[in-house]
């Protein structure tokens, strides 16, 4: 009996530990307004793309390199990431890397010494450390010379270029940016590198040159658990005829869900492609509530089945286009640190339209038969999962 009162006891303190760390989190946080920017951007699909460009762009750095990834794997492709910053540091190139701290818990310090100044993001620590353990950088931002920039949701590792077994292939959209933009993710990236070191690097012209405006217009999204959910629902307020969501994990908020509801009631055709596989326990499980009230209410849902779907984007209509880092789901809405991309040009929209159409090619439609033939097995998953959901 007494092992019950000091489990009792540990999850009330775990509990209160959570919700008082979050309440004092989000007071301290402050709404970052994006500006309206137009720089020249490509999109990548697939890691051996994105990594051929990248690779390439690193080679040729001439002053710094500024990297932030939520994982870095001590693998075949993560070891030539850091062999690649290692000649570029003996080049005199200055490199900084900052990584997340549980995203990329277990980094050998022999690679990490290998990256000119590095720093781990959002370590954990008192007061609220099971908070802190939760609240997580998951932006992936790179910027070369103040010039290049990269944006999206592939991260260092074997899995994103299609070399884990368990995942096959693997689909993720990644954007790189070129243009007056590149400033907001060199500003981003310094406001995350100083709160992790107490170190800034300023704001010469070194690391702001001047750019020239690009072909496309956009605005850039950076939030730290606190005004997604805003953003999000005013997206989908403006939809009038079209709402796609391509997401590795659907677990929206209430208030989400209610507005993605009441687009579908004013004729609003909603879409979402989602994984036929997880990477995660029970993060599946978690949206099928949300699947069987969307499906009764006439929305096309598409498990994707050609490997695994990690994209983030959102499309409304023809006029705008959302691709970055944040995933549908109420950790990236409430407590992770998010950087998104919306863009508001028109061909490149229609490209993006275009990329779905062929993941939905390769995908199977969900429907109501899958819930009914559900085991009671798959029924209690489905409630853990519930009862977890804003930690998955």
């Amino acid at each position: 009996m007494g092992w019950l009162i000091v489990a009792i006891i540990l999850l009330f303190l775990l509990l209160l530990d959570y919700k008082w760390g979050k309440k004092v989190s989000k007071a301290a946080v402050q709404k970052k307004a994006g500006v309206a920017r137009q720089s020249d951007i490509t999109l990548f699909t697939t890691g051996e793309t994105l990594f051929d460009d990248y690779f390439a762009q690193l080679e040729q750095a001439k002053h710094h390199i500024h990297i932030l990834f939520y994982i870095v794997r001590n693998d075949e492709i993560g070891q030539r990431f850091f062999s690649l910053l290692e000649q570029k540091v003996n080049e005199g190139v200055e490199v900084r890397l900052l990584v997340d701290w549980v995203g990329s818990f277990g980094l050998p310090a022999s690679l990490r010494q290998k990256s000119g100044q590095f720093a781990f993001a959002n370590r954990p620590a008192l007061p609220f450390f099971f908070y802190k353990l939760n609240e997580r950088n998951h932006r992936k931002i790179t910027v070369i010379d103040g010039k290049i920039g990269y944006l999206g949701g592939f991260n260092i590792g074997k899995e994103y270029i299609g070399q884990d077994p368990k995942f096959g292939h693997w689909r993720d959209y990644h954007l790189k940016i070129m243009g007056e933009g590149v400033h907001d993710l060199q500003r981003q990236f310094q406001e995350d590198w100083t709160k992790a070191t107490g170190q800034s690097f300023g704001n010469s012209e070194r690391y702001f040159p001047p750019l020239q405006k690009g072909a496309m217009k956009h605005r850039f999204l950076s939030t730290d658990g606190k005004y997604l959910e805003e953003e999000f629902i005013q997206l989908i307020k403006r939809a009038k005829q079209e709402i796609i969501i391509g997401t590795p994990y659907f677990i929206p908020s209430k208030k989400i869900m209610n507005a993605l509801l009441e687009a579908i009631k004013r004729g609003v055709q909603l879409t979402i492609i989602v994984p036929m596989q997880a990477d995660h326990s029970f993060v599946k499980e978690a949206s099928y509530p949300y699947f069987r009230q969307l499906l009764r209410a006439g929305a096309r849902i598409y498990q994707f089945y050609n490997g695994f779907y990690h994209t983030k984007v959102i499309v409304i209509d023809d006029d705008i286009c959302d691709i970055g880092t944040a995933n549908f789901d109420r950790r990236s809405l409430f407590i992770n640190y998010e950087m998104n991309c919306y863009i508001y040009d028109k061909p490149f929209i229609q490209h993006v339209k275009q990329t779905i159409a062929r993941d939905i090619d390769t995908s199977t439609l969900l429907t109501a038969e899958y819930f009914r033939k559900q085991t009671w097995f798959q029924r209690l998953k489905e409630a853990t999962a519930t009862m977890i959901a804003p930690l998955l």
